[in-house]
């Protein structure tokens, strides 16, 4: 198992990501490659979940387009990933919010966590 961790902290990819939890608003910047062009899209949305440790982390972000729920799973050491900027900071009281999947409106906000 050591040189399994060894490996990884080697030759893994590291990204320079600020921290975020469940529960957050976030913006991830990623390339996209359409035959030799290659622009920049975004996707903003809530954090519903980070899993996984290591090279295997992910994090899956869900936002409403219109009336439909659209989620992506991004893996953390993705180097398509340009950058990541935290929106908002979320009040939650579970590491998974899956329960956020079912809600719509008013009742689909999140309360924002405050710092001193």
């Amino acid at each position: 198992m050591d040189l399994l961790k060894y490996i990884e902290d080697e030759f893994g990819s590291k990204n320079d990501l600020p921290s975020f939890q469940a529960g957050d608003t976030i913006t991830v910047y990623y390339e996209i490659k359409e035959g030799k062009k290659v622009r920049t899209q975004f996707f903003r949305g809530v954090v519903i979940q980070r899993k996984g440790v290591g090279n295997t982390e992910t994090f899956t972000i869900r936002k409403m387009s219109g009336t439909i729920g659209v989620e992506r799973i991004f893996p953390v050491n993705l180097p398509a990933i340009q950058k990541i900027e935290v929106n908002k900071r979320g009040k939650v009281r579970r590491a998974r919010i899956y329960y956020f999947r079912e809600l719509t409106g008013k009742k689909a906000r999140i309360k924002e966590r405050m710092y001193k």
